[in-house]
């Protein structure tokens, strides 16, 4: 019965053993990066946004995004007006936007109307590198500048931190902007530190045309962002990380509208597990393979949520063996130290957040936010369309 018990913990103690090393490391390396240099200011962008009816949100981007400190005839904004049945177009166009319409009902998705806009900015030839802007999003005013002084200093691909716009909106969204604070700002500062790939995120992203030449897009999935940045790392770039820029976007407070948003992130994840990891860990025996391992891990590793049940289970199953056998001891003090590594990572994101004691206090909600999710990924969702999120005011 010893050997079986061990067997089990053993099981159960080397994944949260990984993760938990995996993360402290990011944690303890978080610290924020020195002052970036400043910029010539000569470079020109083409701000992209792409837009499926975006109508109620469509005007506020705009107008956030004609606030860049970034001089007039340096930007473009160009909103991509993708299968709307709404006024996004005509809204963008009367806040000063150039707007492309895009009607393709075969090939649907956020991919594809990127992949359509990055065609048409560099068909134009006018702009060096492009930024990807979601519509829901308000900008830092240093955005474009924290672009151009990395692409001066030899980057070719440059994600800015992302943040949650209403973070005070509910319990959750306070969850969600501690949640984006520890996966957005200490991995990637940390990864910045030891010149990996940050990766992409979905929205506040900027790479050069020269590079889209090299390593054209396209990505089609339900994360086409993480798709495109390992394939960039894949193609031997990596993705550099602005900490002083950043993107707020709302996020959805309400439980129906938060369960298709997580179903639809968490059944893209796990499709690029599925196709992406083999590749990269082929790619990370090279001699230069550092950038693409840490991709694998950061795929690898289990959400946060299911490595807090691993964590969970590996505690209570240590301490019932250790009732009737005192060798268990080790065991029990292994989770014990799973479970505070994976408890600095999160303080660590509750202070980078800056939600405040409220957002303290929402911790405690934590475990029946666990269970939602738990429970929300036993039902199928196959959708690998571009459903809209519910839009909420902030």
């Amino acid at each position: 019965m010893t050997t079986i018990a061990n067997l089990i913990l053993l099981v159960l103690a080397l994944p949260a053993t990984a993760v938990s090393l995996y993360l402290l490391t990011l944690t303890l390396l978080s610290h924020a990066p020195p002052a970036a240099p400043r910029s010539s200011r000569r470079l020109r962008f083409d701000v992209i946004v792409p837009a499926h009816n975006e109508a109620a949100v469509i005007e506020g981007v705009v107008a956030s995004l004609r606030k860049l400190d970034w001089p007039a005839d340096g930007f473009r904004v160009l909103v991509i007006a993708d299968n709307c049945s709404d006024s996004t177009a005509v809204l963008a166009r009367a806040a000063d936007a150039e707007v492309l319409e895009r009607h393709d009902t075969e090939h649907r998705g956020k991919g594809y109307a990127l992949a359509f806009a990055f065609q048409a900015s560099q068909a134009h030839g006018w702009a060096y590198a492009v930024v990807v802007v979601d519509a829901d999003t308000e900008v830092s005013p240093n955005l474009l500048e924290a672009f151009a002084t990395r692409i001066e200093n030899g980057a070719a691909v440059i994600q800015a931190h992302y943040r949650v716009l209403n973070s005070q909106a509910s319990w959750r969204t306070r969850l969600m902007a501690i949640a984006m604070a520890s996966f957005h700002r200490v991995r990637s500062r940390a990864r910045e530190r030891l010149r990996l790939s940050c990766g992409l995120r979905g929205n506040g992203w900027c790479i050069t045309h020269r590079l889209l030449r090299q390593a054209p897009y396209r990505a089609f999935s339900l994360t086409e962002d993480i798709e495109y940045g390992i394939d960039l790392g894949l193609a031997g770039y990596r993705v550099h990380y602005a900490d002083e820029a950043n993107v707020a976007a709302t996020m959805v407070s309400g439980e129906q509208a938060a369960r298709t948003q997580r179903q639809r992130w968490e059944a893209g994840r796990l499709q690029l597990i599925r196709s992406k990891t083999p590749a990269l860990l082929r790619a990370a025996r090279g001699p230069d393979g550092g950038v693409c391992l840490d991709l694998a891990l950061d795929l690898l590793v289990l959400p946060l949520s299911y490595a807090a049940i691993n964590v969970a289970v590996l505690i209570v199953l240590a301490g019932v063996a250790l009732l009737w056998e005192p060798s268990m001891e080790i065991w029990l003090w292994l989770g014990l130290g799973c479970g505070a590594s994976l408890l600095l990572y999160v303080l660590r994101g509750w202070q980078l957040s800056r939600v405040g004691m409220r957002g303290f206090v929402d911790l405690l909600r934590a475990p029946f936010f666990v269970l939602w999710k738990v429970l929300l990924m036993l039902r199928a969702h196959k959708s690998a369309e571009w459903v809209r999120t519910k839009r909420e005011q902030s």
